[in-house]
């Protein structure tokens, strides 16, 4: 529920920047400025979340965020200035959500389960499809219908909620509750001590397996996030598509994703994630390049969306597998907040990025063209460079 509602408020951007554009006169540029450090600002949190999540647990963490966003959403009502926007949707919600991001997942995945974690960080990173097509058709359709300040209290509504459950229902450990993990030996040893996040980045780029992961996540989030994320219901305006219908695609992505996530989840269990990842990046690579052509005929949308849900953030779990083998368990959490770093200022720079390439060109085109290519070498590295760096290390395997 966290994952859902948080991916319903990063969603919300897409649905609000023609709005803005129209009622206020802000360019999408400056739009996309707010956007691109809220997205930077969602990773960058992540490893330090994740630290004081190990020493403050994590229930306080979450409260302390969901309260934040709460707020912070709901004062976009009354905002009237660009600065506004800056403070409230880049800042301040992207500061708490930067605490709901799979950096979540993956400490929930590694402490609650022994057995069966890629399938579960796959459901869990199913949840940010889910989000999508929850909340993405219903924005849209209510800024349509009755304005963008209706959606954005429907979303802080959403999170004042998921804040009452939290606060009920969320657990820090098993332990709390009695429980060990789930696939748990009775003989299994006490888990040591997690690095701080500085000391975990200090390791981490040390080591080849970390640049090559961050390296290609950073692609990832510029790819998704950033660029069809942020920019695709704007680019099928540009095309004459109503807002409805491209918020519609994007929700249709969700429910593929929530298909291609899990499924990728329970192949992390099963097949070497190099090769996954490989696959997942080039196919993305190769809808990203035709796109245009797509938006220009609108036939193939619905195929597109299809095609590019069922790989939205399939490369999660494997990703997450990858620096379990290399780190360590403990230490997935924190080490996997930089990585997931890498790939929200990926999506920062993307979303600043394809914002000032339609204000000078006119249109999304090159910035589709240039994630494509990006997309296409990150899928190479794990055939390259990454086949020495990620092999696998059974002693440090969790």
């Amino acid at each position: 529920m966290i994952l859902l509602v948080g991916a319903g408020v990063r969603a919300t951007p897409g649905v609000l920047m023609v709005p803005l554009e129209t009622e206020f006169g802000w360019n999408r540029t400056a739009i996309s400025f707010a956007v691109a450090i809220n997205i930077a600002l969602f990773g960058l949190i992540g490893p330090f979340a994740a630290a004081v999540m190990n020493r403050l647990g994590v229930r306080r963490v979450l409260l302390a965020a969901l309260a934040v966003m709460t707020i912070a959403v709901a004062a976009t009502t009354v905002m009237r200035s660009e600065w506004h926007l800056v403070l409230l949707w880049g800042v301040l919600v992207g500061g708490g959500t930067g605490a709901t991001s799979m950096v979540l997942a993956a400490i929930i995945a590694t402490r609650w389960f022994d057995q069966h974690r890629g399938l579960v960080l796959g459901v869990l990173s199913a949840a940010n499809a889910t989000g999508q097509l929850v909340f993405l058709p219903l924005l849209a359709s209510l800024a349509e219908q009755r304005g963008w300040r209706m959606a954005t209290v429907l979303v802080a509504s959403a999170a004042a909620v998921v804040f009452v459950l939290v606060m009920a229902l969320m657990r820090d450990r098993p332990e709390d509750l009695g429980l060990k993990p789930y696939g748990a030996r009775e003989s299994s040893r006490p888990s040591p001590q997690a690095l701080s996040p500085v000391g975990a980045l200090k390791l981490a780029v040390r080591s080849r397996p970390f640049w090559v992961l961050a390296g290609t996540f950073f692609v990832c989030g510029a790819s998704t996030n950033g660029l069809i994320g942020t920019h695709l219901i704007s680019a099928c305006h540009d095309y004459g598509i109503s807002e409805v219908r491209a918020a519609n695609l994007l929700a249709m992505m969700g429910i593929f994703d929530i298909l291609g996530t899990t499924a990728s989840g329970w192949l992390t269990d099963r097949l070497p994630s190099r090769y996954l990842l490989c696959a997942y990046y080039v196919l993305r690579g190769t809808a990203l390049l035709f796109l245009p052509a797509t938006l220009m005929h609108q036939e193939s949308l619905g195929w597109f969306a299809v095609f590019y849900g069922l790989d939205w953030v399939a490369t999660v779990p494997p990703t997450v597998r990858l620096t379990s083998e290399a780190f360590g368990r403990e230490n997935t959490g924190v080490i996997y907040g930089w990585i997931g770093a890498s790939h929200q200022l990926g999506a920062s720079m993307a979303a600043l990025g394809a914002g000032a390439i339609r204000t000078m060109l006119g249109d999304y085109r090159m910035a589709f063209w240039i994630a494509s290519a990006l997309c296409l070498v990150a899928g190479a590295a794990f055939v390259t460079v990454g086949r020495r760096a990620l092999a696998p290390r059974p002693a440090l395997a969790a």
